[in-house]
């Protein structure tokens, strides 16, 4: 899947989310000596506290060993401004809007239909980027999927995956390197945004018991969004569940618990 590029004048520029897989990638590229001219990464701003340790411990190695750093893309107002603040302009959209006694801004809680964080925070930073560096400077572009999620790969360049290394493999490879997330990987399946409704309950109980201070966080999040979007789909935090909800229940279950006895799920 990854093209050869021999002498060739291709510019390299290597994705990277943070996660397991494009840390991977990019610490092998490194070993292996293969080229590297940019390292893109898009900063959606409700990124763990310990992925930003980490992606500045990335950002020192890429810099001792190539002497280049992170190039970080950033929403020019952030997630918190697209959700509350956005002015709509659709005269359909703001129609429906007055009909439904919604205000004209704000995009409300991303869902699964609307995954508007998404695009505006990642994919459209990364791909305008890429796409600016393919046309000037005819680059290829390295992404980290991993083989066992090789039905995802597109156009691009895919180095674990001609590499076989699956996604177990690639934290390993992490790990062996010194690259421990700050035990994200130990707590939560994906070290994705701490605020994302299409987590697992689960999920959230550990963020509620192993990040009081985001919970916190989440739980201011989910009022003024109600109280601004009402209890439909942009004012509800997932379906059937609201944030003040799920804090309900946790208390409940964490009172029903033994003394001394910790979560089930080792929360």
């Amino acid at each position: 899947m990854t093209k050869t590029s021999g002498n060739e004048n291709f510019y390299h520029a290597v994705s990277l989310s943070g996660g397991k897989d494009s840390s991977a990638l990019l610490l092998l590229m490194i070993e292996k000596g293969m080229p590297i001219d940019a390292v893109i990464s898009a900063d959606t701003g409700m990124e763990f506290p310990e992925m930003y340790n980490h992606l500045a411990k990335l950002d020192d190695l890429l810099y001792r060993e190539r002497g280049i750093h992170i190039t970080t893309l950033r929403h020019p107002h952030g997630f918190e401004w697209l959700m509350f603040d956005e002015p709509k302009q659709k005269s359909s959209c703001l129609e429906n809007r007055a009909r439904l006694g919604i205000p004209p801004y704000g995009n409300g809680w991303p869902g699964i239909k609307v995954r508007w964080c998404t695009g505006q925070l990642k994919t459209h930073l990364i791909s305008k980027e890429v796409n600016r560096l393919k046309k000037e400077k005819n680059a290829l572009h390295y992404v980290g999927i991993a083989a066992d999620e090789a039905w995802r790969c597109k156009d691009e360049q895919y180095p674990l995956v001609d590499w076989k290394i699956t996604e177990a493999q690639a934290l390993q490879i992490c790990y062996s390197r010194g690259f421990d997330f700050g035990g994200l990987y130990e707590i939560y399946r994906r070290a994705s945004c701490w605020c994302c409704p299409l987590q697992r309950i689960d999920e959230l109980r550990k963020l509620r018991t192993h990040h009081p201070e985001l919970w916190a966080r989440l739980r201011e999040m989910d009022n003024r969004a109600r109280a601004m979007f009402g209890p439909g789909p942009l004012g509800q935090f997932k379906k059937d569940w609201s944030v003040e909800r799920l804090e309900e229940r946790f208390a409940r279950e964490e009172k029903a618990l033994p003394k001394g006895k910790g979560n089930a799920n080792g929360l």
